[in-house]
């Protein structure tokens, strides 16, 4: 990809001053937790979602009585969404490193994806670590999957997308999908996914990287609080060393300035090997999540659109001819 733009430098440099000494010492206990949430959601209310876009409260059972718990979160809408049945749906899991944020902290990227693809988009609010470590946020992701199938989404018309730990979530959520037998999705969309919750590749990379707010030390402490008193043996959390066999076509994009970046070129070479269509797409000098900044750094739109493109692609599902987003 082309160099930053010189908003995303000075974005990065005041995150690398201002930000990340503060997330470095932060994560880890419940007093950081709380100061860390109260900061997201604060910050929400100053970034607006798209226009064109209808957003409504989700607060409901499965239709099919499963037993699972009450699906929570947002349902936005395309406001030009022709009525009945949706062909297709993204199912977007936020990122937050499983302690923090909301389907409103991440609106700016949901409501894109539903304004340029004129797919509804379902933003579950999945439970939290530390009070719900793995595989509780993974269990909520399954409920939210078989609530679009049984609201008669086809699954071919599904692309699971996620942030940073939803990321990671979107990964696993797909691999317990085959596990169970349902459906299998259309696709995967991932944006800067935190792959590997050891940490070991991140902390390899971070001498070299220039991340301007994670460092493998933070993301190492608040690990350890979502895999709880299990640690990390549970082998759905390895997303490196899962046999990752009739993988839907999967979109990975990743900053380069990123200490995940490593994580994630790790992970598309895996899919690779194991037979998959992965396309790796490195922003150069771009911070972690940054598409959330579509409305401000040019980058950031132009990775959104890429998104846009290879939602509708894999879905079958005809662009609504995008205008620039409001």
């Amino acid at each position: 990809m082309d160099s930053p733009s010189v908003r995303s430098r000075a974005i990065s440099s005041a995150l690398r001053l201002g930000v990340r000494p503060l997330l470095h010492y932060l994560p880890g206990h419940a007093t950081g937790i709380r100061t860390a949430r109260s900061t997201m959601d604060a910050a929400s209310l100053l970034m607006r979602p798209c226009a064109g876009v209808r957003i409504e409260g989700l607060n409901e059972r499965p239709a099919e009585d499963l037993g699972e718990r009450p699906i929570k979160g947002e349902w936005l809408i395309p406001r030009d969404a022709p009525e009945g049945r949706p062909d297709g749906a993204v199912l977007y899991l936020h990122g937050g490193g499983y302690v923090a944020c909301s389907p409103r902290t991440h609106r700016p990227i949901t409501s894109r994806l539903a304004h340029d693809t004129g797919l509804p988009v379902l933003a579950p609010r999945y439970r939290l670590a530390p009070e719900h470590p793995f595989p509780a946020p993974l269990e909520d992701a399954v409920t939210a999957y078989r609530w679009l199938l049984a609201r008669g989404v086809p699954a071919s018309g599904i692309v699971i997308a996620g942030d940073s730990a939803g990321g990671h979530l979107a990964a696993v959520l797909a691999g317990e999908i085959c596990r169970l037998d349902l459906p299998a999705p259309a696709g995967i969309a991932l944006f800067s996914p935190w792959v590997d919750l050891t940490c070991e590749l991140s902390a390899q990379a971070q001498d070299r990287a220039r991340d301007p707010y994670i460092s493998a030390a933070s993301a190492r402490r608040v690990a350890r609080l979502v895999v709880g008193p299990a640690g990390f043996d549970d082998p759905r959390l390895a997303l490196l060393t899962c046999a990752w066999t009739d993988v839907p076509p999967v979109l990975i994009q990743v900053g380069g300035a990123e200490v995940l970046r490593t994580e994630a070129e790790a992970f598309a070479d895996a899919l690779r090997t194991a037979g998959g269509d992965c396309e790796l797409q490195v922003w150069d000098g771009q911070m972690h999540v940054f598409q959330i900044l579509n409305r401000v750094l040019p980058e950031a739109g132009e990775a959104m659109d890429a998104a846009a493109e290879f939602i509708c692609a894999v879905t079958h599902h005809a662009s609504p001819g995008r205008t620039k987003a409001a």
